[in-house]
C-alpha cells in the first residue's frame, strides 16, 4: 500500500500497478478496480456494464474492451469529461452507470 500511495499521479499509480511484473495477470480495469476497493480513486473500472453506457450515450462508438492502454486512457478521458459536464463526481458516475446496467447499488 505504502508503494501505491508514493504516487501522486492516479495514472502513473494504474500503470505501476498493472505493469508491475511481481503481479501477474492484472491489466488496467483490473488494476483500477483494485485500487478503488482499497480507497484510491481516480480510476475508471470501465467493464461491459459501464461500456455499454457509454456506447448507449454515444460517448463511445462501440461497447468492446479497450485492448491498449491508450485506448483505455482515452475512453477514461471521456468519461470525466461526462462527469464534468453533468457536475458529478468522476468515481461516483462510473458506480452509477455500473448500476445502471446492472441495477444493483455496492459500498
Amino acid at each position: 500500500r505504502e508503494q501505491l500511495e508514493s504516487f501522486s499521479d492516479p495514472i502513473e499509480r494504474r500503470d505501476w500497478l498493472a505493469r508491475e511484473k511481481r503481479i501477474k495477470g492484472l491489466g488496467y480495469k483490473e488494476a483500477s478496480h483494485f485500487l478503488r476497493n482499497i480507497g484510491l480513486m481516480g480510476h475508471a473500472i470501465l467493464d461491459k456494464h459501464v461500456l455499454r453506457c457509454l456506447a448507449d450515450l454515444e460517448v463511445v462508438e462501440s461497447s468492446r474492451p479497450p485492448s491498449t492502454r491508450a485506448r483505455y486512457l482515452e475512453i477514461e478521458e471521456r468519461l470525466k469529461g461526462v462527469a464534468r459536464d453533468v457536475g458529478i463526481d468522476f468515481d461516483e458516475l462510473d458506480l452509477v452507470l455500473w448500476s445502471m446496467k446492472t441495477g444493483e447499488v455496492l459500498k
